[in-house]
């Protein structure tokens, strides 16, 4: 062994597997990172003076005799205000052909903040989607999964987020983007002049799956510098979390580990939620609110990916292809957001509460009307009007790809009961009647 000031060299690797290989050293830390063979490696076992390495981009070519040298630290991230309107790779190095930030060096994958110092969550946080605003109304610090289909556009929809979601700093780390959606999302961010309150952190479909591991990590520490520091409101968007739970379970089996459900580690709850769990509101202003896309195979909920953050996270936003209006929507019955309540009718309108129950009561008895069609039963007036009501709300209301406020949202509510219904059949408070049935 060879050894500089700062870093042990060491030549003489003993077990070599696809993404894994070990070494006998002494001195080195979990989580520590270092280079094997010029490739980058970070320690995720030591047994006595056994350690494993797992190389990010796969041990194919390496021989025994590598080359390895601890770096003395984990990974690390550099913050400053200089990290706004950047993209980086899984590393936190520029890709944007940018400079190098300047800054602190912060360890990324720490601990989460104290409870002690979190603040029950009370902000609205609005993204200009009705179907989230109106139905499934987000506050700041909240943590929601999007649940789509792997063909449907939820990176368009989280592009959506970013642009119109009151925060101070939007932060996306995505995971196996094709190149595609890279570009998609950068183009789409500098043509709408936002930029500069974005930071990205992205692993492509072209780097090593195991790469997209360091991601989430890395857009989470950007954001507790901006909301602890800066005491910002801060949005983060992970896409897609299916990606990088499948890059846990290739290291895992690659490590020989049993795998639990689907073939996914047994750590996969606690790998998750220590992500998910950096979601906070701080008392003195700042907060984190998690927006995560979970793609499903074959639509499958059960699988132990949506399982496992459906414990986690507060709700989950549904998106689906409605076939009537053939455009994608917040699906009301299968999305949820837990904590809604401590915000409508008291960050939005008053009447919030009540149109929104009124509107997904309409919605359901038009989905009673539709079973009643399809099975050949006469439909009756009122269930001609459900349906004409649900198509028109679908439009208006619940296609991702409208953009209203909170208000005019629920003023369209309005005009739809209006337009449809009478006043009993709508029922709600007789002071929301008086001010709004005009």
């Amino acid at each position: 062994m060879n050894s500089t000031a700062f870093q042990k060299i060491y030549t003489k690797l003993n077990q070599i597997t696809k993404a894994t290989c070990s070494v006998k050293a002494a001195g080195v830390g979990n989580e520590e990172m270092a280079i094997v063979s010029g490739r980058y490696a970070q320690v995720v076992k030591i047994i006595g003076d056994s350690v494993t390495l797992q190389i990010f981009s796969g041990t194919e070519g390496i021989g025994t005799d590598a080359e390895v040298v601890f770096l003395g630290k984990p990974p690390v991230l550099k913050v400053s205000d200089q990290l706004a309107g950047r993209f980086f790779n899984a590393y936190g190095e520029p890709i944007d052909g940018g400079p190098e930030v300047e800054g602190e060096e912060v360890e990324i994958g720490g601990p989460s903040v104290n409870p002690v110092q979190r603040k029950q969550p009370s902000e609205l946080i609005a993204t200009g989607i009705a179907g989230i605003d109106l139905n499934n109304t987000l506050v700041t610090g909240q943590k929601i999964p999007f649940f789509a289909d792997p063909d449907q556009p939820f990176n368009q929809v989280m592009a959506t987020v970013a642009l119109r979601a009151e925060a101070d700093k939007i932060i996306l780390g995505g995971m196996g983007l094709s190149n595609d959606d890279y570009l998609y999302y950068k183009n789409t961010f500098e043509n709408a002049g936002v930029i500069d309150r974005i930071i990205s952190f992205v692993n492509t479909t072209e780097n090593p799956p195991v790469e997209r591991l360091l991601v989430p990590n890395m857009a989470l520490t950007a954001a507790e510098y901006f909301a602890l520091e800066k005491k910002e409101k801060v949005l983060v968007l992970l896409t897609d979390m299916t990606l990088y739970c499948d890059a846990l379970s290739i290291v895992s089996n690659r490590m020989d580990q049993i795998p639990s459900k689907d073939s996914m580690p047994g750590s996969l709850y606690s790998d998750l939620a220590k992500l998910y769990e950096k979601a906070a509101q701080f008392p003195d202003g700042g907060s984190i609110t998690i927006i995560a896309v979970t793609t499903l195979s074959g639509g499958d909920i059960t699988h132990a990916i949506p399982d496992n953050t459906g414990y986690i996270t507060e709700g989950q936003l549904y998106l689906r292809r409605d076939t009537d209006i053939s455009r994608v929507i917040v699906d009301p019955f299968r999305s949820l957001s837990r904590l809604k309540q401590l915000v409508i009718g008291k960050k939005t309108r008053e009447d919030h509460p009540q149109v929104m129950n009124t509107a997904i009561r309409l919605y359901a008895d038009a989905a009673n009307a539709k079973t009643k069609l399809e099975n050949g039963f006469d439909l009756s007036d009122y269930d001609e009007r459900v349906l004409k009501f649900a198509r028109e709300y679908s439009q208006a209301i619940l296609a991702i790809d409208v953009n209203i406020d909170t208000v005019n949202m629920l003023d369209t509510c309005w005009e739809l009961f209006k337009k449809h219904f009478n006043k009993h059949e709508i029922g709600i408070k007789e002071e929301f009647m008086t001010q709004y049935w005009k």
